[in-house]
């Protein structure tokens, strides 16, 4: 039985108001309503017939989701004269009335985009810049992975013949000069062993190649030279921020900014009684981790210079666990980015004392 996608006749494109756009690598699916939101368009597109169908639609809303083929989409959508919105994937789901299918998921999305809550949550769409810009930021964070791979299983082979090493990396090099002058350890162990810290060289030269381009990035860039300011920030977290939040404006409050990066608890209220959790850990991982990891640098310091602490944080430290300390003091820096990104001003240290995040 054929689709009744393919069945429905075309209507007159002067009815289409809103259109949900369900994309993949070779085939789109349409769901359009016109101005009583009932549905006058279904169809099936495969990718080269895309443009060549929009161009003929006379200016309508288009709703995607948004992944990682959407903002080139959106840009291409826009230069036809259509406004395009993209919706995270997470708020389209509830909008799914039946099972998993192209064309359910392409109603969803129309349905999702006529919600004006929703509105506020929308992903705004990045230029070819900026998507290189944080293509740059994402390679790196590969290899760093790539990196603690390959420093983890040198320890661990080398744990099979009885040697160990501290913590860091800068101690991995005494480590393989201990098993290269082990006359025990077999030749075969030896030569994989230098493989892999061969490879682990490589890796750690085209991070430091990835710092400096952001570094670059960074010099080049008015308000991540402001962002670096801020304690615990510094030039990479700086950067990150910069590339990563395309407009700051969108966000209605600096709460909502650190909500948004999952530094904020989960709220399982019930029957009047108030019960916050862990931290949601929703939007930009990456973001996030730089934030935290800038805190406890921020935490560090302050314990080793008493005169440079922060009464707040100095209480708070005393009384609750060092990785909560942590997380409250990136909020506290994301609200501060917040502010910062969305006035245009410039960092000003209040002396010794720094307010209570609230």
């Amino acid at each position: 039985m054929r689709s009744s996608l393919t069945q429905t006749k075309e209507p007159p494109v002067e009815t289409i108001v809103r259109i949900g756009l369900d994309t993949s690598k070779s085939v789109f699916q349409l769901h359009g309503v016109d101005g009583t939101e009932q549905p006058v368009l279904r169809r099936k597109l495969r990718r080269g017939q895309v443009l060549e169908f929009f161009s003929r639609l006379p200016p309508a809303l288009v709703a995607m989701e948004a992944c990682g083929a959407s903002h080139y989409w959106a840009r291409e959508l826009q230069s036809l004269g259509h406004e395009v919105v993209m919706i995270p994937p997470q708020y389209v789901k509830p909008y799914v009335q039946r099972g998993k299918s192209d064309a359910a998921d392409a109603e969803a999305i129309c349905e999702a985009a006529s919600r004006p809550k929703l509105r506020k949550n929308f992903v705004p769409i990045k230029s070819p810049e900026q998507q290189g810009a944080q293509m740059v930021a994402r390679v790196r964070n590969q290899f760093i992975g790539r990196r603690t791979q390959l420093a983890n299983s040198i320890r661990g082979y080398a744990a099979e013949f009885g040697f160990t090493a501290p913590k860091g990396l800068s101690r991995l090099q005494q480590l393989l000069i201990d098993i290269q002058a082990d006359a025990t350890v077999p030749e075969l162990t030896k030569e994989l062993v230098d493989a892999l810290a061969t490879e682990l060289t490589r890796v750690d030269d085209q991070i430091a190649k990835l710092d400096k381009k952001l570094m670059q990035l960074h010099r080049s860039n008015e308000m991540s030279r402001r962002l670096a300011a801020i304690p615990g920030v510094g030039p990479i977290g700086a950067t990150l921020l910069s590339i990563k939040v395309v407009d700051a404006r969108a966000f209605k409050s600096a709460r909502n900014f650190a909500a948004w990066l999952g530094l904020t608890p989960k709220n399982h209220s019930t029957a009047g009684k108030n019960r916050l959790g862990v931290i949601t850990r929703a939007g930009d991982g990456m973001l996030r981790t730089v934030l935290v990891a800038g805190a406890t640098a921020v935490i560090a310091d302050m314990r080793r210079r008493e005169s440079r602490s922060w009464p707040w944080l100095k209480d708070i430290i005393a009384r609750k666990p060092p990785k909560l300390v942590a997380i409250a003091l990136a909020n506290k820096l994301a609200r501060i980015a917040w502010k910062l990104m969305v006035s245009g001003e410039r960092y000003r240290p209040a002396s010794n004392v720094m307010p209570m995040p609230t």
